[in-house]
């Protein structure tokens, strides 16, 4: 995590001091729990709740652990400093480092996929409005970069909207997945801590408890989630790459809105570079790149190893605070946009015609040419526009077996882009529901 990529709300959820808090918070409930079971004295609890208010020293905790070696033990000696060695007692009773430090990340995992989910739901409202403004704004449309047929700017944005909609759902169902929590002491088995102590504490945090563990929680979950994250930055980078294309010099159908006083180039006073999409791609990368570590950490030593510990201090913060960034800035990107309808259509006419190809193709199959003679004759006359920069329409209307089949008027209609666009409605009630 570096401040140029991150955004306080979610730097906050890693930081140490929400750590040790959600440590203390999980040791406080247990305690609770123990004291309601009748297996510590209830004012031992009461002792530990006592210190709710008190901020911890994490220069102390680490002072600590420089001695001891030992994360979780650091803290408790730290939070018997405060509460008092008496009060201290029964704290962490029957528990096990892993339960306070997976019932944690799991903690923050959640918090972290609330804050991705409204990222999400930000970026699909910028992304409907400017569905709805473009709806009808015609562009032409692509396959391997090369035109094809006419689409709109709206079925654009309305394609992004769809997919961004499902990742919705993959994130919602990935944070379902990882709000679990553990309190069931060594190996898993519940030996020296009643399962009470875990729904008590679960029901507290907002988890619910995981079904069986071993010393650690099963990182499928975490491998689950993290996948989800990477389609989600997937999906970022798919549209960013769509706006560096728009915004190619020879294309400028779009491009990233270019402020008062911006400078494009050290060198070059007259660039406007993608630069946001730019950086937007890159980040996306970084996001995935948690995934194989992620899927890598399912596999753990018996009950317990912490080969996925290093892992996941890293990945967790990383992957999701760049992943929050990179959808704030995508959502910036979308609102700005400057789209320009001219330019769009100057590019679909650029090859005069070429484009309505599939429909004469139709109409010379529908009026009893085979479809492979059909293909010859409207490539034929296609290639005279690549080549020497012919009329498409016109060279229809010359080629003799062309018109034998097609009369001129039946030609002409073929060219009338009200045809690709008469099923734009149908398509946005598919994404967009009875706004459309």
């Amino acid at each position: 995590m570096i401040p140029r990529y991150s955004r306080p709300e979610m730097v906050a959820i890693w930081s140490p001091e929400t750590k040790f808090r959600i440590w203390y918070e999980i040791e406080a409930h247990a305690s609770d729990a123990q004291a309601a079971l009748g297996v510590i004295p209830a004012e031992n609890a009461e002792a530990v709740w006592a210190a709710q208010d008190a901020t911890f020293d994490v220069a102390r905790i680490d002072e600590i652990e420089a001695v001891t070696k030992h994360d979780v033990i650091a803290f408790l000696t730290h939070l018997a400093e405060i509460v008092g060695s008496e009060a201290a007692r029964f704290v962490h009773q029957g528990m096990t480092s892993s339960d306070v430090l997976d019932t944690t990340f799991n903690i923050q995992l959640t918090r972290a996929a609330d804050i991705l989910i409204a990222d999400v739901e930000g970026l699909l409202a910028a992304l409907k409005a400017r569905a709805f403004e473009h709806k009808d704004t015609v562009r032409i449309g692509r396959s391997h970069g090369i035109h094809a047929e006419p689409t709109t700017m709206g079925l654009t944005f309305a394609r992004f909207y769809a997919e961004m909609d499902r990742n919705l759902r993959r994130l919602r169902t990935a944070r379902a997945e990882v709000a679990t929590g553990a309190i069931s002491g060594a190996v898993g088995t519940f030996a020296n801590i009643d399962p009470a102590v875990e729904a008590h504490v679960c029901d507290a945090l907002g988890l619910v408890p995981e079904p069986i563990s071993t010393q650690v929680i099963p990182r499928d979950r975490h491998a689950a989630f993290f996948a989800a994250l990477a389609v989600v930055a997937a999906s970022v980078e798919n549209i960013a790459v769509e706006i560096r294309h728009m915004q190619r010099t020879e294309v400028l159908e779009a491009e990233e809105f270019f402020s008062k006083g911006q400078k494009g180039s050290s060198a070059m006073p007259h660039k406007r570079n993608p630069v946001l999409t730019e950086n937007l791609t890159g980040l996306a990368r970084l996001v995935r790149s948690a995934v194989i570590p992620a899927l890598e950490n399912v596999a753990l030593w018996h009950e317990r190893d912490i080969s996925h510990s290093s892992v996941e201090r890293m990945i967790g913060p990383d992957a999701t605070v760049t992943l929050d960034f990179a959808l704030a800035r995508l959502t910036g990107v979308i609102e700005k946009l400057v789209v320009y309808p001219d330019n769009m259509m100057s590019n679909l006419d650029r090859y005069r015609g070429l484009v309505h190809s599939q429909r004469v193709l139709l109409a010379l199959t529908q009026a009893g040419v085979s479809r492979e003679h059909a293909y010859a004759m409207v490539q034929r006359n296609a290639m005279k526009v690549w080549e020497a920069g012919a009329d498409f329409m016109a060279e229809l209307k010359a080629d003799p077996e062309v018109a034998a089949a097609l009369t001129a008027e039946e030609i002409e209609e073929k060219f009338d882009l009200g045809y690709h666009t008469r099923h734009v409605d149908t398509i946005f009630a598919r994404v967009f529901g009875n706004t459309a």
